[in-house]
């Protein structure tokens, strides 16, 4: 917070408000001075009042806080991007005119005390200034009132605006969580039922830390400008959903938040890519507003999507999204000689968590295959579950059914720790991000890697050696992989050693989004597609192949590919590494 990093992220903006920022830092003490001053006019601060280089400091960031109103004031009244629309814009400006009416007062103050011979430590541009004050004193009472009025007006004003964040934001990092972003805080079932919590419906079910996200809104817009949601023509605005949680505060409602504060198909066009959380210089953190209001609805009202239906009752009765049976898990892995663990079999080396959509899907099972044929190449001591991996539960959890989610947690980690499993090695990074950071909850802890982690690794070994060749590669950063977990190195390391990489615009942390997260890979779409956006991005970069580490990934880009006409391949990268070794 004190280095403005996520601000200075976007660099005129964000000078713009470090300059505010750090202006205000310094001149706290002004205020202090003023308050004196205006008691005695005679009596300074002890020390401080008397050091001249504090007269220059302040000259200084009276000047950096005029030129952040000044670029304020431009960005907002001439460039007005599109981040700023349904923010309040009239309340933005007078907190600008107060901001810029606190300084100019403070610097007229300084100024007018030295015409005056009251103050001989003044910066020069507060000495060029008493040039044109009179020195018999009159002018220094009235500015020293001028600019208390504006501090305590700007005071009482604060808790009732937006700009109550300067209190707020600093509580808001410090509650914000450190651990993985993309883990999910669970909800107990083991208390009493006057304890039980099921979301979120009215402001009463609210965290603490989801009261002081809407308190810390600045209403910047940067959650609205990176939701990829917002940017395909949805209704869903980060930004909204958190002023519209906050006006309910404010309020005091006891009505449901949903249809009165938040538009409920918000919700549901939310694809959990955290791009709004990685974007929010003050630590809102949206996705468990969204998640929390959908697991009050689904699990209490049986209220949500009518396309989610299907998924969640064949995950329920069928242990994965598709429906298929679970006597078809390992029919992939056949051929291939894959050791499937039975009961009591010792645990290998590394446990291969294929998932759903590599077990079921015809595109998806290609990464499977391949990292199957890399691991025995390297020779890696592996297995798989077979028909005893069920459903991670990650996209009922994201749904918003808590209850389904934790009853495969807990199965799964029985059967995992049954095996004595240690180290997994996952494709799917919705599977990867919940084995690492959500199963801890139930009693699973586990080494878990990503295939691209491990294959990065084994060809760092030596036990694979791939061969590059010239063709243009780009590679799809998976939200779960690079956003949630920072797992970016390894795959363009992959890439980097088989063929020529070229970048996307979006890319690492600040990657667009498939469009399958938030388990709207069985949902429809309202608006533009999200993947053709996306394939559109790719294709853009006149690269041969779309390279991406993530089954849904594949399955989502490539129907964005085709969407378009375009010819261009997607292809796992473990796909694109068994090639190179061909």
């Amino acid at each position: 917070m004190l280095g403005q990093r996520k601000l200075l992220a976007r660099l005129v903006p964000g000078l713009m408000h470090a300059f505010i920022f750090w202006g205000f830092l310094v001149l706290f003490p002004t205020i202090v001075m003023a308050m004196i001053a205006a008691v005695d006019k005679h009596t300074e601060l002890p020390w401080l009042g008397h050091q001249s280089w504090f007269g220059w400091m302040v000259d200084v960031f009276v000047v950096l806080v005029l030129i952040g109103v000044a670029a304020a004031v431009w960005i907002r009244k001439v460039v007005r991007p599109p981040r700023f629309q349904g923010s309040h814009r009239g309340e933005a400006d007078f907190i600008l005119f107060m901001i810029a009416g606190v300084v100019t007062t403070l610097l007229c103050w300084h100024a007018a005390a030295h015409a005056a011979g009251l103050n001989d430590h003044v910066g020069p541009l507060s000495e060029q200034l008493a040039k044109v004050f009179p020195s018999h004193g009159h002018a220094e009472r009235v500015f020293v009132w001028a600019h208390l009025a504006f501090v305590f007006s700007f005071l009482r004003y604060l808790p009732y605006s937006k700009h109550l964040h300067i209190a707020t934001a600093a509580i808001n990092v410090w509650m914000a969580r450190t651990r993985s972003r993309g883990r999910l805080e669970p909800l107990r079932f083991d208390v009493p039922e006057d304890q039980m919590r099921f979301g979120v419906a009215t402001i009463a079910d609210l965290t603490k830390k989801e009261v002081m996200d809407g308190f810390s809104c600045t209403e910047c817009g940067r959650c609205q400008d990176a939701c990829p949601a917002y940017a395909t023509g949805k209704i869903l605005s980060p930004k909204l959903l958190i002023m519209g949680v906050r006006d309910q505060v404010l309020a005091q409602s006891t009505e449901p938040i949903l249809g009165n504060g938040v538009p409920e198909q918000m919700i549901w066009d939310c694809v959990t890519c955290g791009a709004c959380v990685e974007a929010c210089p003050v630590s809102i953190e949206h996705i468990d507003h969204i998640v929390d209001l959908r697991r009050s609805r689904v699990m209490v009202d049986s209220a949500f999507p009518a396309e989610a239906e299907p998924m969640l009752r064949d995950v329920e009765r069928a242990s994965n999204p598709w429906g298929k049976p679970q006597t078809e898990r390992a029919a992939w892995a056949a051929e291939l000689g894959v050791r499937v663990l039975e009961p009591g079999d010792p645990a290998p080396e590394y446990l291969y968590w294929v998932g759903c959509a590599a077990s079921f899907d015809e595109r998806a099972k290609r990464s499977a295959e391949s990292t199957a044929k890399l691991l025995q190449k390297a020779g890696v001591d592996f297995a798989i579950l077979g028909p005893r991996e069920a459903c991670t539960g990650d996209p009922a959890r994201r749904m918003g059914n808590e209850y389904v989610f934790q009853a495969y947690a807990e199965q799964n980690v029985a059967t995992l720790n049954e095996q004595r499993v240690r180290k997994i090695v996952a494709s799917c990074p919705h599977c990867f991000n919940t084995l690492a950071n959500e199963y801890g909850d139930f009693g699973g802890n586990y080494e878990v890697l990503h295939h691209t982690e491990l294959l990065a690794e084994l060809v760092d070994e030596g036990k694979l050696q791939p061969k590059a060749d010239a063709k243009s590669i780009t590679y799809h950063d998976s939200c779960y992989l690079a956003r949630h977990n920072d797992v970016r190195l390894e795959p363009r390391k992959l890439l980097n050693v088989i063929g020529q990489p070229v970048e996307m615009k979006r890319s690492g942390k600040q990657t667009f989004c498939c469009g399958a997260g938030g388990a709207h890979m069985w949902m429809e779409e309202k608006g533009k597609a999200i993947n053709v956006e996306r394939a559109t991005e790719a294709i853009g970069t006149g690269a041969e192949t779309l390279a991406v580490a993530c089954p849904f990934c594949t399955v989502m880009l490539d129907d964005g590919v085709r969407e378009t006409g375009s010819t261009m391949r997607v292809a796992d990268v473990s796909t694109l590494l068994v090639e190179s070794l061909e």
